[in-house]
């Protein structure tokens, strides 16, 4: 019978309802962390929760957390409900993300922008401080490989309706956001405690590729990986120690890699940081 053993930690996961983030969420919750599961959708949570339940005997630690990263509205919400319970914070995943998908955020960005860089960005900032008042603790970014098929990030398209057909091409900007967006983190964050790391998964087959036109889908189907497999980067930047002094730095396949050279233009992601500043701001 399979007992977890608490390790006095907590983690939040976001997009932990299916794919990268379930297998992510489950790992750490038998590990021994307190999981916060922050999805859309309670319902779609739930199977997830259950086996987590079963795997572990009831005894791991795991609970669903309204967000809805489309929503800066929702963003706030979710970090006050966590902050509402008065817990540690040692670990945050940003997980969550989608890809071919078309239109504007609730907020008004680019729809695959505005979810996976600024809500992120956003729920980063809400609990930054409980991360430190944590440390040593960690924030792990799920970029992509597909970074290096972006060449830049225009400060004004992402205020725009998604403009590619397949919607990759804005894939692979939110993705190099979210690298350098890890890397100016970690500059700010120098001594603090808190490290952070941007991780390349891997082409998994998830819920991430579901809006793509089928024969697109089709193809790349034939080379993802298991949403397990694909969780394996996250979990060694989240829990490895030997990782404990290592900060803003790009995994792929459980190894330091380097990113395109764009995702190391400090000039860049100074910018992105100051502009994401006035897009969350509600002054």
């Amino acid at each position: 019978m399979y007992q977890v053993v608490p390790n006095g930690k907590v983690a939040l996961v976001t997009g932990a309802n299916s794919g990268i983030g379930a297998a992510t969420a489950q790992a750490l919750a038998l590990q021994g962390y307190r999981v916060f599961l922050a999805c859309r959708s309670a319902e779609r949570t739930r199977p997830v929760l259950e086996s987590i339940a079963q795997a572990s005997n009831g005894t791991a630690k795991a609970a669903y957390i309204p967000l809805d990263l489309a929503d800066l509205d929702s963003v706030r919400r979710c970090a006050e409900a966590f902050l509402k319970l008065r817990l540690p914070l040692h670990l945050l995943v940003g997980n969550a993300g989608l890809a071919g998908q078309h239109g504007l955020t609730k907020s008004g960005f680019e729809l695959t922008f505005g979810t996976c860089h600024v809500g992120h960005f956003l729920l980063v900032q809400l609990l930054l401080e409980r991360l430190k008042e944590s440390a040593p603790a960690r924030i792990v970014m799920v970029s992509s490989k597909a970074h290096r098929h972006a060449h830049t990030i225009d400060m004004t398209t992402v205020r725009q309706p998604t403009g590619s057909r397949t919607g990759l091409q804005e894939y692979a900007v939110a993705k190099l956001a979210n690298l350098l967006f890890t890397r100016e983190l970690s500059k700010r964050l120098e001594g603090s405690g808190v490290t952070t790391y941007a991780v390349h998964p891997g082409v998994v087959a998830t819920d991430v590729w579901r809006t793509l036109p089928a024969p697109l889908a089709w193809v790349i189907k034939w080379f993802m990986r298991s949403a397990k497999e694909g969780a394996a980067t996250t979990l060694y930047c989240a829990t490895n120690p030997t990782l404990a002094t290592h900060s803003g730095q790009y995994y792929e396949d459980c190894a330091k890699t380097e990113p395109s050279p764009i995702a190391l233009d400090v000039a860049l992601a100074a910018k992105l940081w100051e502009v994401s500043e006035g897009w969350v701001s509600r002054d």
